[in-house]
């Protein structure tokens, strides 16, 4: 971790934002210190929703919510949630994807796994699943609390030149998930995944050295991405979801009645918020028209029949069943 990130911590840990359980001598009434911390730039849903979530956590008045986003702690959302199951009082948007790989759940990639999860009116009660339940015990054991999932998008192809067969892709060098949903995207569609931080995407293919990224379009528009690529091929390969969690010690020092508030007021803005970043994708896709950029109508399912030797040979290593479960639990 650089060392910019750790006097970040540093300075997360001096201004009070430990356990409140650390301090015996905390009143019983003390306001409950929490931070929200994020990568995506403050007017991405994601960010909006973190902010809609610390006010009302704060009119409540038992908590002291505050919000850092656009990698303001750090920009590597790993390190965040590494940071969080080491004790400290923040909640971090992950994605099912990265926690899969970090805390080494092969089944929880099944949520963020290329034309699974395809509606995202299907996360509405997600949480209430056995699976989900289960995905939430084996992190809590890891230290981390698994609240909720949040859609954010999905996640298409910008590059510097014309995409509109899988054949496309071939050679180029994509930025993409550094994990096994990302390696095995690349794996079977031919490019190649280059797993760097969002803040180095940028920069990358303005050097060249980068021949774009696949990411959902809020975060493209808000990275002024149309500035360096101006092809975008809607594969929509990914619903893309923010995974929130937070310290294990943290949730568990909080009374029954706070967690409880705490949880409600999470699971309430992301729905709130989910539907707010649908509805908003079609001015963001106008305005990287307006932008200069073409976006082709691709054929998804020459996408999709190129993912499926993924599912046949089993890379994301998922349990025997395990789409057919949780299709069944999402229907209940």
């Amino acid at each position: 971790m650089k060392k910019s990130v750790l006097y970040s911590f540093g300075a997360l840990l001096l201004c009070g934002m430990m356990l409140p359980s650390c301090n015996k001598k905390a009143a019983s009434d003390a306001k409950i210190p929490v931070t929200f911390a994020g990568t995506e730039a403050a007017t991405t849903g994601q960010s909006r929703m973190m902010q809609s979530v610390a006010d009302k956590l704060n009119a409540t008045g038992r908590f002291n919510a505050s919000v850092q986003v656009a990698g303001a702690l750090s920009g590597d959302t790993d390190a965040l949630v590494t940071q969080a199951k080491l004790g400290i009082s923040l909640v971090v948007p992950s994605d099912p994807g990265r926690l899969a790989s970090q805390f080494k759940i092969p089944d929880m990639n099944i949520l963020m796994a290329p034309y699974i999860l395809t509606d995202p009116a299907m996360l509405k009660k997600l949480p209430d699943t056995p699976l989900f339940k289960e995905w939430q015990a084996q992190l809590e054991k890891q230290g981390i609390v698994y609240i909720t999932n949040m859609y954010n998008g999905f996640r298409s192809f910008y590059t510097t030149t014309p995409v509109k067969h899988v054949s496309d892709l071939s050679g180029l060098r994509i930025r993409g998930f550094g994990n096994a949903i990302g390696n095995n995207l690349a794996k079977y569609l031919g490019f190649a995944n280059i797993g760097i931080s969002w803040g180095e995407v940028f920069p990358g293919i303005q050097q060249k050295t980068l021949d774009g990224c696949e990411v959902q379009v809020a975060t493209a528009d808000g990275s002024r991405l149309y500035e360096v690529t101006k092809n975008l091929a809607l594969t929509k390969h990914y619903m893309l979801q923010s995974a929130f969690v937070c310290s294990a010690a943290f949730y568990n020092s909080m009374s029954p009645s706070d967690r409880e508030l705490f949880t409600k007021i999470m699971r309430e803005a992301a729905l709130e918020y989910g539907a707010i970043i649908q509805k908003e994708e079609d001015g963001f896709y106008d305005h990287m028209k307006q932008n200069g950029v073409t976006i082709s109508e691709v054929d998804i399912s020459e996408f999709q029949k190129a993912i499926d030797p993924l599912y046949k040979n089993n890379d994301l290593g998922f349990s025997a069943g395990l789409k057919d479960r949780l299709f069944k639990e999402l229907a209940q």
